[in-house]
């Protein structure tokens, strides 16, 4: 069937003195929204906003030239979907990064969103977590369970508190990424803009392991901020057309107290080489990037590597892919094949389908 293209359109309305029908703007309107969504990345401008879990703290190699505090890896999932792609990625994400250091500097580092320009043509953003003491709580819960194992009369650390967000804090979060995304969605309006959901971290409830070294009290806290920010991510993905990636659903299967761990948890007597304690390990940061790759490709995008597989990462356990990352600093990381899915993401719109911008 031949596709009528604008022009063609714009043509037939100067044929009829300029006046267009409803019918011809719908169809102009309909077939400049494909030929928006039928591109290749190839060569633009890609931006990545987030926190740990986009930047890949201690993740093996360190990424030249970035922040050292932020902890960037060669091995991140931006870098990873940059690579496969063909993008030229500004990489923003910094560890520690709240929602007021992607509108607002932190100290020497300028705000991430200040990278967003109107040549930008895809934007990643995992962020929000830290608003929150997501991840913070994982870190603090460990602590003051390891102070309760020790003999009486040892010394002990000092572990703080795990923090339980308050109602205000959560309307906060929500927003601050509200703003997030209008900003670049004014700034940069031919952007596809992804939000990216944190990972699971935790199995479900009775499931703790010597890997994940808290109680379950202070795991329910934290599987409730995780499911509460999940929701927030996807309100702000609606509002704003976005696509979500949800890899809080799709780690399910992965955490650190799986065969196949996407996150390191904390082990006793981790030494740090595959990454920062409750962080994505490699096998996490590549089942990030094909998943959203997986995500851009059903949208339109035309991926610049044909050999590379593109799928949902809904890998069965005990089928494991890859756990180490590449050993030589400055080395790209080379994306693998996948196993074969057995299901696929789908949006928060509920429509199973990502929005396409």
């Amino acid at each position: 069937m031949t596709r009528i293209t604008s022009t063609a359109i714009t043509a037939a309305v100067l044929l009829l003195g300029g006046c267009a029908t409803p019918y011809m703007k719908a169809r102009a309107a309909e077939n400049d929204q494909v030929a928006a969504v039928e591109e290749s990345l190839a060569g633009q401008r890609y931006v990545a906003i987030g926190s740990s879990f986009a930047a890949g703290p201690m993740l093996p190699p360190a990424k030249p030239g970035a922040p050292v505090r932020c902890g960037q890896s060669m091995n991140n999932y931006p870098t990873l979907l940059a690579e496969r792609f063909g993008m030229v990625l500004t990489d923003r994400s910094c560890s520690g990064a709240t929602t007021n250091n992607v509108l607002g500097p932190w100290g020497d580092i300028p705000p991430q969103i200040n990278s967003v320009t109107p040549q930008t043509r895809l934007v990643t953003v995992t962020i929000g977590g830290n608003d929150l003491n997501y991840i913070g709580n994982l870190f603090t819960a460990t602590c003051l369970y390891r102070a309760s194992q020790l003999p009486p009369g040892s010394k002990r650390a000092a572990c703080g508190t795990v923090k339980v967000p308050t109602e205000v804090e959560y309307a906060r979060d929500e927003m601050q990424m509200m703003e997030i995304a209008r900003r670049i969605r004014t700034v940069a309006p031919r952007a596809r803009l992804v939000f990216v959901q944190y990972l699971n971290p935790l199995p479900q409830p009775g499931s703790l392991c010597a890997a994940t070294p808290i109680s379950e009290e202070h795991a329910a806290i934290v599987r409730r901020i995780g499911l509460r920010l999940s929701e927030i991510t996807g309100r702000v993905a609606q509002a704003y057309g976005a696509i979500v990636v949800e890899m809080n659903q799709s780690s399910a299967a992965h955490t650190p107290c799986d065969a196949v761990p996407w996150m390191i948890g904390s082990p006793e007597g981790y030494d740090g080489r595959q990454g920062l304690q409750w962080h994505l390990n490699f096998a996490g940061m590549q089942a990030t990037a094909n998943d959203i790759g997986w995500w851009l490709t059903r949208s339109g995008v035309k991926q610049t590597k044909p050999t590379v597989t593109v799928q949902p990462q809904s890998v069965p356990q005990g089928v494991p892919t890859i756990v180490v990352p590449p050993a030589v600093p400055g080395t790209a990381p080379t994306p693998k094949p996948s196993p074969t899915p057995t299901a696929t993401p789908t949006a928060s719109t509920g429509s199973g389908k990502p929005s396409r911008r």
